[in-house]
């Protein structure tokens, strides 16, 4: 078995909430990085697959747990890590030369010499004639491109990548996706392994020889599946298109948790929802067309979740969170890597909207505690009038206040969809539908 190089033995990370609390973001999260190979690490939103990066990089510490690097402890950064993040990171005022000098500067590297090294990888990552621009005068792709010069430069041992392709187009992404694998497989980068952290289950299979998968509330390693098919792949192979089908299966495969027992089997019984948890963040419009997509022909209720993916074009991230809601709801359910339609959700796609705007609010009472919690509150308010921010606050004591943000939109979107509550959104009011007051009244 190839040498370690970076090792976490039961890592765990907590924040802190709004009331002081300790959430728990990691827990008993064990993973060894070898030398010579790439993992990428798949999990929802807010599993906390990026506060694992930035622990191993050296950015931020591990409450709990030991990290170590080359078999020693890792106290702050270390020299032979490097991280390529999702936003660019740039310095807007640096030239492209200049951005990606930063790390040699900072190690007192003499001027000549840090000009040779960047010249030699902006050359490497395809960058050349622009040394002299500016970030506002690059594309998406080159200025991404910069980023990993500017990490490729310090010659690291590991590189990690955080999302590193997410934020390009489909094409560009994939064509810097296959232009790492190259630099790295034919030896022009002193790196020795490589983990990414993506929401794309093909870019996954494409590049790695291990993918492992996240849960999430706290983030935890669920479940791993090793890739021994040679580079270079072909995504329209038969081989790659049955891996893509086991990660969708183990991505959405019972995690053990509440009451699921592990069975693989995700039906609408066994996701609950306490009130402060997270919302799939889930259209009404994406929801009601996977629905109305099921119940066609060649479907018939049933289909495969990489056959739905290409359907729909979503995104995995995105296809996940849709089908995430709908299991909630009791609408859908997942077993063996397909969707299925329940009794429910067959009504569902043939009731007209009124019907099916009676049966969701019915479903969100039942299922989505944030919203029946903000129907009770309305019923007991004499006004009839909540402001957001009385939630907000409420949800802030369980979440970083970015995911309260979203969990609220997201109920608040649910609930006027199914005629719960309506919102002002000049004043951040929610408010009982009109009816509901005149019959107050």
């Amino acid at each position: 078995m190839s040498t370690p190089i970076v090792e976490l033995k039961a890592v765990g990370k907590h924040f802190r909430a709004a009331d002081g609390s300790a959430r728990s973001v990691l827990e008993g999260v064990d993973f060894t990085l070898r030398e010579g190979e790439i993992v990428a690490l798949l999990g929802q939103s807010g599993s906390g697959k990026s506060t694992m990066l930035r622990i191993m990089a050296g950015l931020i510490q591990a409450d709990e747990g030991q990290v170590l690097y080359r078999g020693m402890p890792l106290y702050g950064t270390a020299r032979g890590i490097r991280m390529v993040f999702q936003s660019f990171a740039l310095f807007p005022w640096l030239t492209v030369q200049k951005n990606v000098e930063l790390g040699l500067e900072a190690q007192g590297m003499a001027p000549d010499e840090r000009a040779r090294r960047a010249e030699k990888v902006i050359d490497l990552i395809g960058l050349s004639g622009f040394e002299g621009a500016l970030p506002r005068e690059l594309s998406g792709g080159m200025r991404q491109r910069v980023g990993i010069a500017r990490a490729l430069v310090m010659e690291p041992e590991v590189l990690l990548m955080d999302e590193a392709f997410s934020a390009l187009d489909v094409l560009t992404g994939e064509r810097l996706r296959e232009e790492i694998l190259e630099l790295w497989q034919s030896g022009q980068i002193p790196t020795k392994a490589i983990l990414v952290v993506s929401h794309n289950i093909e870019e996954a299979v494409m590049m790695a020889d291990r993918v492992l998968i996240f849960a999430s509330d706290p983030g935890r390693v669920r479940a791993e599946l090793p890739i021994s098919l040679p580079q270079p792949r072909k995504a329209e192979s038969a081989e790659v298109r049955q891996l893509i089908d086991k990660v969708y299966e183990l991505m959405t495969a019972s995690s053990g948790r509440r009451g699921s027992g592990g069975s693989g089997l995700i039906s609408e019984r066994e996701v609950k929802l306490q009130l402060g948890d997270r919302l799939p963040q889930a259209g009404i419009a994406h929801m009601e067309g996977i629905l109305e997509l099921l119940a066609e022909e060649p479907f018939n209720g049933r289909a495969d979740l990489p056959k739905i993916a290409e359907e729909t074009e979503l995104t995995d991230a995105e296809l996940l969170d849709v089908l995430n809601a709908l299991i909630l709801l009791g609408l859908a359910y997942l077993t063996n890597g397909d969707i299925l339609l329940t009794e429910l959700g067959g009504r569902y796609v043939k009731a007209n909207n009124t019907e099916r705007q009676e049966m969701f609010g019915k479903q969100l009472l039942e299922h989505v505690p944030l919203i029946a919690y903000i129907c009770h509150g309305l019923q007991q308010d004499k006004s009839g009038d909540l402001p957001e921010d009385l939630f907000l606050k409420l949800l802030r004591f369980t979440l970083s206040e970015e995911e309260a943000e979203r969990a609220l939109r997201v109920a608040i979107e649910w609930g006027r969809y199914g005629d719960l509550f309506e919102y002002n959104f000049n004043t951040g009011v929610i408010q009982r539908p009109e009816e509901d007051e005149q019959a107050d009244g």
